[in-house]
């Protein structure tokens, strides 16, 4: 842990890759507690209970945090909101929301526009452009994680509307939190961008669950895993992530983020009894091999593969 925090705090122009990667594997960890819980609880009583926790665990930093929040820029006060109250809480809720019209298809499959509208609103938002090189690792890290997801990759249709919607609308929102995360890492430090992120998450959380009219609580006996799944693909897997973010392209780091799904796909046949076919394994082999030579490129090579634009090349605020 220390080394990775070490790794962490190299000065800009260190390429975070890496970190991001580990995050998303990570957030690949959560079934384990997820899972249990959402067979239990509606979706939404389950993210307010967490960023509930989290932000009693992050509370020493919260009052520091909000007077960063005071003095930044207006554009870095709406990426503080737009991540917290969409990226974290109302995109997983909306994501979770569109498995219950009986289509397990249409969201993994919209989920996969993600990194696209990240390359894209990266582009528009943060100015980075994409040298050609780019596709070496682009292009077979998607199409991994296409056949990664689905055992015939080639029949696969997305038919529910209701479901698509929420899905897209999911991805979009993650799609935004890498952008606006990249974007909140130039006037702002990593532990300052965590702590607001689950601040205006709980907000947002908190008037869902009260919208909705669910269970604001849980049974004491699930609270274990409440505190896992807030621990580490919460507060460790988010800090991790914008550490890394901080000196990362967000073009470049949605595509760690694929990590996501491969340790989530890994953790499902390990421990859930979840099964994979040939097919997919040799997707999640190449998105696990895209990964590590997009690392190992960005690390090693004079010109990266993207470059980063000019709002997102100023010296970031110190942790």
């Amino acid at each position: 842990m220390t080394s990775l925090l070490g790794a962490a705090r190299r000065p800009l122009g260190r390429d975070g890759t890496l970190l991001v990667a580990l995050a998303a594997c990570l957030w690949g960890t959560s079934s384990l507690m997820r899972g249990p819980l959402a067979a239990a609880y509606p979706a939404s009583t389950i993210v307010w209970l967490e960023h509930l926790l989290i932000v009693l665990l992050l509370s020493p930093w919260v009052l520091p945090a909000l007077r960063a929040f005071g003095r930044v820029s207006t554009r870095a006060k709406v990426s503080a909101v737009v991540v917290g109250g969409g990226s974290s809480a109302l995109a997983t809720t909306l994501f979770t929301a569109s498995f219950a019209y009986g289509d397990p298809i249409t969201p993994q499959v919209l989920q996969k526009l993600q990194p696209l509208v990240a390359i894209l609103l990266a582009a528009v938002v943060l100015g980075e452009r994409l040298r050609p090189r780019f596709a070496l690792f682009a292009v077979p890290a998607l199409a991994g994680a296409w056949v990664m997801t689905f055992p015939d990759p080639f029949d696969v249709s997305a038919t529910n509307l209701q479901a698509a919607g929420l899905a897209v609308g999911a991805a979009a929102l993650w799609a935004a939190g890498t952008v606006l995360g990249r974007l909140m890492g130039t006037e702002l430090g990593a532990r300052d961008v965590t702590v607001l992120r689950f601040f205006f998450g709980l907000l947002v959380a908190g008037a869902i669950v009260v919208g909705r009219d669910v269970p604001l609580t849980i049974d004491r006996s699930d609270l274990d895993l409440l505190v896992l799944l807030a621990l580490l693909p919460g507060v460790l897997g988010i800090t991790l992530y914008y550490r890394g973010l901080r000196t990362t392209p967000a073009s470049r780091a949605t595509l760690a983020e694929l990590m996501f799904p491969v340790t989530a796909a890994v953790v499902g046949v390990a421990f859930l009894g979840g099964s994979l076919q040939a097919s997919q394994w040799l997707g999640l082999v190449v998105v696990v091999a895209s990964i590590t030579a997009l690392v190992l490129h960005e690390q090693r090579a004079r010109r990266t593969t993207v470059t980063p634009g000019v709002a997102a090349t100023e010296a970031p605020a110190p942790v």
